[in-house]
């Protein structure tokens, strides 16, 4: 891995000699602008639109806009000035629990390793770490950008992971469209809840995959061996318009329940029973019960007629019993 920054962790008067790596890759495929007419790569000039001329980076320094066409310059050694001191030192200001982070303050995340002398510090850091169950907050200067940081144990080693500022997250009350506060159904909801425990399984990361990126390289390797590559578009959804049935649906696509014991009659075909579908079967059941002659539904055959027993009359004139 290739050394991001070489600095020191301080806790209280601890020092511990830390090297950083980076502990993610992006892995997004880049693609080049072509001049079409050649097939040539296109290249970035930086022009002066005043001087019309190209300007190289012995040149070219950093400023400020603080109004429309009108900037502060700065030279490297008065920025370097501002970064000097806290660009080597990770000060940890305070230990928290992790669950108290929102996820949406975390940016990139570092890998931690000890420097020179710093193995024993390390190894007491992490280990008091990991017995507390708390994570250092501190801060960072990577690159000139400040940042708060999260220290934390990871497997046998310390990462530290940027977080923004608090005023750097946009409160959500900016968000338009956000729905007003009201009412929901209490069937809807009893629905949405158990469809969300029937997808709810451990997190598995590995089990994911960027298939956008699969598809492009397949798409490269084609044109690359000259062959015609095409990627069949996929099935339009409709807009949900019964709520109620979408959730029906879904639960039906994630839920399998065995079907009752018993003869299976021709040509039917089994179908997972939801709750809602045995407590409606278990209703007619008591209707039928209920009242003799009733119609029976069978699901795979339909109606089946119920016929009543015949009930005893005596016949007016010999009185006898007829059937």
């Amino acid at each position: 891995m290739h050394t991001v920054w070489k600095g020191a962790i301080s806790f209280g008067l601890v020092h511990v000699p830390v090297k950083m790596f980076s502990a993610t890759e992006d892995k997004d495929i880049s693609l080049r602008y072509i001049h079409k007419e050649c097939g040539s790569p296109l290249s970035y000039v930086r022009k002066c639109p005043v001087c019309e001329k190209e300007v190289g980076w012995e040149e070219i320094g950093k400023g400020y806009e603080y109004e429309k066409g009108k900037f502060v310059l700065f030279d490297k050694e008065e920025l370097d000035q501002l970064t000097e001191e806290s660009s080597k030192n990770i000060t940890i200001l305070d230990f928290v629990d992790l669950t108290e982070i929102d996820p949406i303050y975390f940016q990139k995340t570092y890998y931690l390793s000890p420097d020179q002398a710093g193995t024993n510090a390390y190894r007491l850091l992490m280990e008091a770490m990991r017995q507390t169950g708390k994570i250092g907050i501190a801060k960072i200067s990577i690159r000139s950008k400040s940042s708060l940081a999260a220290i934390r144990v990871l497997e046998d080693c310390l990462a530290i992971e940027t977080i923004f500022y608090p005023d750097e997250v946009r409160p959500v009350s900016q968000v338009p469209g956000l729905p007003e506060a009201g009412m929901v159904s209490d069937k809807e909801l009893d629905m949405a809840k158990l469809l969300i425990s029937q997808l709810s399984t451990p997190f598995e990361p590995e089990k994911y995959t960027d298939d956008y990126r699969q598809r492009m390289l397949d798409l490269i390797s084609h044109k690359v061996s000259g062959e015609e590559f095409h990627i069949a578009p996929s099935r339009q959804e409709s807009n949900v318009i019964d709520l109620m049935a979408a959730l029906q649906a879904s639960i039906e696509a994630v839920q399998h329940i065995p079907a009752d014991p018993g003869p299976s009659l021709a040509g039917s075909a089994t179908k997972p029973k939801t709750a809602a579908a045995a407590k409606k079967k278990t209703a007619k059941a008591k209707t039928a019960e209920a009242a003799p002659g009733t119609a029976v539904v069978n699901e795979a055959t339909g109606p089946i007629p119920v016929i009543a027993p015949k009930t005893k009359r005596r016949s007016p004139k010999s009185k006898e019993t007829v059937s």
